[in-house]
């Protein structure tokens, strides 16, 4: 005998509930894990070029199993940019204000 709330017709009451779906392993997850890790390694171990390949595959997996991800940072990108070209210049003006000082200060020093 099923009950059946007061606010729920019998027919708006699911019998069974929904199966949950199970998700196996992320298995490009795994080998890309997997390939840095013998990556690094192997650049550890002093096998370069082997350990570079290695290393640039499993970046590659990484990133391809994050695209999403990476899409966002590529978006999110240029606004960096813009923060950084302003503390540049922020950087700039302030050299510039202690290239005029130090001038002075040298002028008064010479008399």
């Amino acid at each position: 005998m099923v009950i059946v709330p007061l606010t729920m017709s019998e027919n708006e009451y699911e019998k069974e509930p929904p199966v949950s779906r199970i998700e196996g392993p992320n298995w490009v997850a795994m080998a890309a894990g997997g390939t840095l890790l013998a990556g690094g390694l192997m650049l550890l171990l002093g096998h370069r070029r082997t350990g570079l390949a290695a290393a640039v595959s499993g970046a590659t997996l990484a990133l391809l199993d994050q695209q999403d991800t990476v899409r966002t940072w590529w978006n999110a990108l240029p606004g960096y940019v813009d923060d950084l070209q302003g503390l540049l210049a922020q950087v700039e003006g302030t050299v510039e204000e202690i290239a005029a000082q130090r001038e002075r200060l040298r002028l008064v020093l010479d008399r």
